[in-house]
């Protein structure tokens, strides 16, 4: 992935885009710190396709036999 600098990035906008449009990213630079990433629009849907972390877990191919036995004993009392 380049780096351009902010100026240089106003004045060459149109190569950016084509550029991430082929799958060529960039990273836009101020003062050399990095502040923002060109990137197409089709690698742009697919990264913010990220599944839920819940709907991760419920599409993971497990079984039943593949997870531990429930301990169905009631719990102990505490004297207190």
């Amino acid at each position: 992935m380049r780096e351009i600098q902010l100026k240089d990035a106003k004045a060459s906008l149109s190569l950016l885009v084509d550029d991430a449009t082929r799958g060529e990213p960039s990273i836009i630079t101020r003062d050399g710190k990095p502040e923002a990433v060109v990137v197409g629009f089709e690698e742009w849907k697919r990264l913010t396709r990220v599944p839920s972390f819940g709907r991760l877990l419920m599409s993971a191919p497990i079984a039943a036999k593949d997870l531990p036995r429930r301990n169905r004993k009631p719990t102990r009392r505490a004297k207190l």
